[in-house]
């Protein structure tokens, strides 16, 4: 597996996206279209010096009933050479409810083999490398419980 938009100088464009993906970038397509119905704006494409590549973050808006604009991240977003990565960073505790949600059994078993991570161990990530379809499904789900219970 080889990550792509590594280079600082050349921003991510369509072009380079389709190049990338290969036959993949119509799932990057329908998984962009279909969150934006959900309500998931994406961060515009960012250089992140610390891990030496382009990435993005699906996000959630909304405007408090008091008038202030809030964000809430909900996943974020890079991609590797014939398919794209979403990297949802979840509290270690809500392993069990995520196990308990309408998701696919491949899903539920990359949540059961996360390992813990950060300095106090409590952070549990849920990487889910997209090659079709039918994984957007588990996708949308995860970011709905991100958006509402976190």
């Amino acid at each position: 597996m080889i990550p792509l938009l590594k280079d600082p100088n050349i921003k991510p464009t369509d072009e380079i996206l389709a190049q990338g993906l290969g036959s993949d970038y119509k799932t990057y397509v329908k998984f962009i279209e279909e969150s934006k119905k959900q309500d998931i704006t994406f961060m515009e494409w960012r250089y992140y010096t610390d891990g030496n590549v382009w990435l993005s973050k699906g996000e959630y808006k909304w405007t408090t009933p008091r008038g202030a604009n809030k964000v809430k991240p909900l996943f974020w977003l890079s991609i590797w050479e014939g398919f794209f990565k979403i990297a949802f960073y979840f509290n270690y505790a809500k392993r069990d409810e995520l196990l308990n949600l309408l998701i696919s059994d491949d899903a539920k078993e990359i949540i059961k083999t996360a390992k813990p991570m950060g300095k106090t161990m409590r952070f549990l990530p849920i990487v889910i490398d997209v090659t079709k379809d039918e994984q957007l499904a588990d996708i949308y789900t995860l970011a709905k419980y991100r958006k509402e219970n976190i």
